[in-house]
């Protein structure tokens, strides 16, 4: 009872968190231009121009408006020729067949052989679905119509690339921002637990979730690819990028993402050599254990942090090294803590790295 309630009383909390995401942000702001965006094309081709059926207009609006304003205006200009093309195909149909589903079915087949075109290819299925609107909300078709709707389509592309090139055009920015402090977190995190069960006694089965813990952090690192790649095409074209002082470097980003791709496979690399040390049965120095332990979850804890300073554990890795040099140990058990050791230098090499060369970092 007590965590129903203690769900319910920290729900607002975590909806004020949640709405303070720039992902979020971004996603509603997008919704609410989108409408915008629809609302006037609707208004100018009715009010203003005085269009019959104009329907085309708000729907082209809502195309026209993309995430970026590099992706808005050539979108747009696919739309514009992908939505004439459709509205073009019904009235040659009907010239031919007349109307009726002869017009329709062949209209609809050449406009989705046209999404197959390379230059029409991400709007390419939008001539097929115009030619379906005008067809079946149409009895006839004029030349005046015909006109009347491609001008409706030139209403809705220029007024959804207008709306989302002057009102708050995105910067993704701190999308980028904020998923990478989040596979940070992550990763320190995995560091973390490996040395909290490492000091019990673990299976060949917690090895292997570690390792699958890695690979789960290398599918997040394909979504900030992505975010990244977007971060750098919303910035084409955008006047806020020149005025925005908290904008980003999208190439800042993409080092900093190969830097992390390189931080997750050396802890993939030390979890698959404690799985093959785990299953041969190999017997650790306590020595050694205790102390790569100490340092592997200092590094996890540092590593999550964005204020942690991991540089000044590259020392202690160093020391622990020499010092195990020297000792009498089996000779199979060499390649594991050599490889355990350089594993784990390169990870706080690699953050250290990344936390230098971020171009933002908290």
């Amino acid at each position: 009872m007590s965590t129903v309630l203690d769900s319910v009383r920290s729900a607002p909390s975590r909806a004020v968190r949640a709405a303070r995401q720039p992902s979020l942000q971004t996603d509603l702001l997008q919704i609410t231009k989108s409408v915008a965006a629809a609302l006037i094309a609707w208004v100018l081709a009715v009010n203003v121009f005085d269009l019959t059926s104009a329907f085309l207009a708000p729907w082209t609006a809502l195309l026209a408006v993309h995430i970026t304003v590099h992706r808005s205006v050539s979108h747009g200009t696919q739309t514009v020729a992908a939505t004439v093309l459709g509205i073009v195909l019904s009235y040659l149909a009907v010239e031919l067949f007349g109307m009726g589903l002869v017009a329709l079915g062949v209209t609809l087949f050449v406009g989705l052989l046209v999404a197959r075109v390379s230059l029409l290819r991400d709007e390419g299925v939008t001539a097929a679905t115009t030619a379906l609107f005008v067809l079946t909300t149409s009895w006839t078709l004029q030349e005046s119509m015909l006109m009347d709707r491609i001008f409706d389509v030139l209403i809705g592309v220029s007024v959804g690339v207008l709306v989302n090139l002057v009102v708050v055009p995105p910067l993704v920015d701190r999308s980028a921002e904020q998923q990478l402090d989040r596979i940070d977190r992550d990763l320190g995190d995995l560091l973390e637990d490996m040395a909290r069960e490492m000091r019990e006694q673990w299976s060949d089965d917690d090895s292997q979730r570690w390792i699958d813990r890695t690979r789960r952090l290398d599918d997040d690192l394909d979504d900030v690819w992505r975010v990244v790649r977007e971060s750098r095409e919303s910035g084409r074209w955008n006047p806020r990028r020149k005025l925005s002082r908290k904008a980003g470097d999208p190439a800042g980003y993409e080092e900093v993402l190969r830097r992390v791709e390189e931080g997750i496979a050396q802890a993939r690399g030390m979890a698959r050599m404690i799985h093959e040390s785990t299953v041969s049965s190999e017997q650790w120095d306590d020595h050694f254990r205790e102390r790569w332990l100490d340092l592997l979850e200092e590094t996890g804890r540092r590593v999550g942090d964005p204020q942690g300073d991991v540089a000044p554990l590259r020392r202690d890795v160093d020391e622990l090294t020499s010092e195990m040099s020297t000792r009498d140990l089996p000779h199979m058990l060499w390649p594991v803590y050599g490889s355990l050791l350089a594993n784990l230098r390169n990870i706080i090499t690699i953050v250290d790295d990344v936390a230098s060369s971020r171009p933002v970092r908290g």
